[in-house]
């Protein structure tokens, strides 16, 4: 077969339900909608449209559903842009409007991507990527052209880095720390997340390492470990946590069993 790589000149414009149709902030867009982050990383901007028990936009829709039975619809106010035109818009902005950034829209692009590096502090986590750099770019070339200007200006950068933060809030968001990680959405583990599976791998190597025996039940392993913690621990963290084991090449799990190999 032949691979190659083409050229993508449309925009992409979608939308997912999360799995069991709720939307669970204990775990990572990536694990709610259940999409491989290699997919999901692709866009530019991604929102979470929550539903939150609100009255004023509760009312809102109640009347609009409510209205779609009446027999005689009330009337509706009147587009602001006759969709015809707006059409017209877009297709004309989008074949003859080509703008190029000025050095002062590029030296804030420059800025505000070292500012969203400098929020991960001295941790180990990325809080944007060159992916982020490059959609921002393109987020102020499409603001640009939104006013037929052939210049992207400083206010076109500002209002994509507006949008990005605020996309990054909600898909970005850690869980574990309420910190922004991008390693949830390229990855669809954040770093905090992965510390926490090493962490308790190398505490499972330590109890097994002064345990009697090579072969060892996992049931009683989660057991044991809850005993150590003082509070629960999911059998799935403690697989989670063997798997990493496995990886390293000090033990095998056969089944609910582990055979410790390594030292």
């Amino acid at each position: 077969g032949i691979i190659c790589s083409l050229n993508a000149r449309t925009s992409v414009l979608a939308s997912a339900n999360p799995i069991g149709s709720r939307y669970n902030p204990k775990m990572s867009v990536v694990e709610n909608i259940d999409l491989p982050p290699t997919l999901l990383s692709r866009f530019d901007l991604i929102y979470l449209v929550l539903d939150k028990a609100d009255e004023k936009s509760d009312r809102r829709l109640a009347k609009h559903l409510v209205s779609l039975h009446y027999k005689e619809p009330p009337q509706t106010a009147a587009a602001v842009i006759p969709i015809s035109l707006l059409t017209d818009y877009v297709s004309y902005a989008k074949s003859h409007c080509q703008p190029k950034l000025s050095d002062e829209a590029a030296e804030m692009l420059i800025e505000g991507y070292v500012d969203m590096r400098r929020l991960g502090g001295s941790k180990k986590i990325i809080t944007a990527t060159p992916r982020q750099l490059e959609a921002l770019v393109r987020l102020s070339e499409a603001l640009a052209r939104m006013r037929l200007s052939e210049k992207v200006e400083r206010k076109d950068v500002a209002e994509a880095m507006r949008l990005m933060k605020s996309a990054l809030q909600q898909a970005a968001m850690d869980p574990r720390t309420g910190t922004i990680d991008m390693d949830v959405i390229n990855t669809g583990i954040s770093a905090s997340t992965r510390m926490h599976k090493r962490l308790l791998a190398d505490e499972l190597k330590s109890m097994l390492l002064g345990t009697a025996g090579n072969e060892h039940s996992i049931g009683k392993l989660v057991s044991e470990m809850t005993g150590r913690a003082g509070t629960s621990i999911p059998e799935n963290e403690v697989r989670e946590a063997l798997r990493l084991l496995q990886d390293d090449e000090f033990l095998v799990i056969r089944g609910d069993t582990v055979v410790q190999v390594g030292m």
